[in-house]
């Protein structure tokens, strides 16, 4: 891959049409190094892309149009997440444009596959910007992906480019120096891992252990549950790591052993659904009884498939006693105005996975925690987008951004933002699976060890 100041993207070939859908895809691209060009030529070349990146590319006007460029593992062991965050947002798209888009103008979003790996979403990210002038970059999955690509924003500061809404509760998108390029939706790490703690605690359990993806994502988690169990004087008794990637397939009998070895009464997994899921049905099979929780991140829908699965197989129940952090409400409580719409929108548009980014086998939910999240987003940046609607320009966008309060979105939380602020809810919920549903239930007792 080549250095973005020295390299010039080919724009690719379009593989969707872009007037018959609100969503394209991208293949891979190839780069030119400006290095292996002749002088002259290179420094033709230099220039215009210069002037390409200085000219003000707003909007796309005659075509009412507005591009957001969403970079996310639809590949990959966490492809669920991916998928799953896209069908919510092109469903609040296509429902949005169904009524004749946000104060006029077509939401469109442009994928690409990044794998849940950190190199490819640098890559995208520069297509994203260099090629395809987005207007925003929009749903990025992950946070090894998400923090790899931190540093391109700043570079591309003066752009004014943002990144809006990625599936993500990392701390470092939340500080300085990156938070103003950033505009979060969901509440942090942090966040889940002092609610999850504090249920824990109050259930009596004090001897807290922690199982972890080994990167950024991992370590975050394990820092907020560290920093959670300080208040109350205690430490995490022992923990254990796995390699991002991690399929179902794996075997994680070792790490079980050396966490059962610290007599933990409670663990907090932080990873995605196939490794937590693996670690669930190894602990349990070793007979480990403590409970067991996990971040939102870990996706429990899909999380869920797995254990049951594998309970049909071995005869046993492997989902009584995990807890599940959240950062929407229940995709089933019909109270909410916006659980409502979700599952008509959801019901009715039937968003289809692109044919282009199927290379892997996916069965997707009908509903989820993440497209319910998907669809939150969504609906945001629609509201900001009429906000702008007479002539929306990336500093308008982050101006309205800012401005925004108290939006009620209708899931009880009111989203605001402000300087210095760039996180728009904070409650976080906690979840269990019983009687082929998820419940949310008000502390630990609720599940059944």
């Amino acid at each position: 891959m080549c250095n973005r100041r020295a390299s010039v993207r080919m724009r690719p070939r379009s593989i969707m049409a872009r007037r018959t859908s609100t969503a394209k895809t991208f293949g891979k691209t190839p780069c030119v190094c400006l290095e292996a060009l002749r002088p002259g030529l290179r420094l033709v070349l230099g220039l215009a892309l210069g002037l390409l990146l200085a000219w003000p590319l707003p909007a796309r006007a005659e075509t009412r149009e507005l591009v957001f460029g969403m970079s996310a593992a639809f590949s990959g062991p966490a492809r669920g997440l991916g998928m799953e965050y896209y069908r919510g947002l092109m469903a609040s798209f296509e429902h949005t444009n169904a009524q004749g888009g946000a104060g006029g103008w077509r939401l469109v979003l442009s994928l690409r596959d990044d794998g849940y790996d950190p190199l490819p979403a640098l890559s995208n990210t520069i297509g994203f910007v260099e090629q395809e002038r987005v207007f925003a970059l929009l749903g990025y999955v992950g946070t090894p992906t998400t923090a790899r690509v931190l540093p391109l924003l700043k570079h591309y500061e003066a752009e004014r480019m943002v990144l809006l809404f990625p599936f993500t509760g990392a701390d470092l998108l939340r500080e300085r120096p990156y938070d103003p390029f950033v505009f979060n939706l969901r509440p942090s790490y942090f966040d889940e891992t002092r609610s999850l703690v504090e249920a824990l605690f109050a259930a009596g359990k004090r001897r807290i252990a922690v199982f972890h993806q080994a990167d950024v994502y991992g370590r975050n988690g394990w820092d907020g549950v560290r920093r959670a169990l300080k208040v109350h004087g205690l430490s995490i008794v022992a923990d254990a790591t796995y390699r991002r990637g991690a399929a179902y397939t794996q075997d994680f009998r070792r790490e079980v052993g050396l966490l059962e070895a610290a007599r933990p009464d409670a663990i907090i997994t932080v990873g995605t659904a196939p490794a937590c899921a693996a670690f669930i049905r190894d602990a349990r099979d070793a007979g480990l009884r403590a409970p067991i929780a996990t971040l939102s991140f870990a996706d429990a829908d899909n999380l869920v498939k797995f254990l049951l699965a594998q309970g049909r197989v071995a005869s046993r129940d492997y989902t009584s006693g995990v807890l599940f952090s959240q950062v929407v409400p229940s995709y089933d409580d019909a109270a909410l105005p916006a659980v409502r719409l979700y599952r008509q929108v959801m019901d009715q548009v039937r968003v289809a996975l692109p044919a282009q980014l199927l290379r892997e086998e996916y069965l997707p939910s009908r509903h989820s925690f993440v497209s319910f999240e998907g669809f939150l987003a969504g609906q945001v940046l629609a509201e900001a987008v009429r906000r702008m609607a007479d002539a929306p320009t990336r500093p308008r966008l982050i101006n309205v951004l800012l401005g925004m309060k108290a939006l009620d979105i209708g899931i009880g939380e009111k989203v605001s933002f402000g300087p210095g602020h760039n996180q728009g809810l904070h409650r976080t919920a906690l979840v269990v699976y019983r009687d082929g549903g998820f419940q949310t239930v008000a502390a630990l007792p609720g599940v059944r060890p």
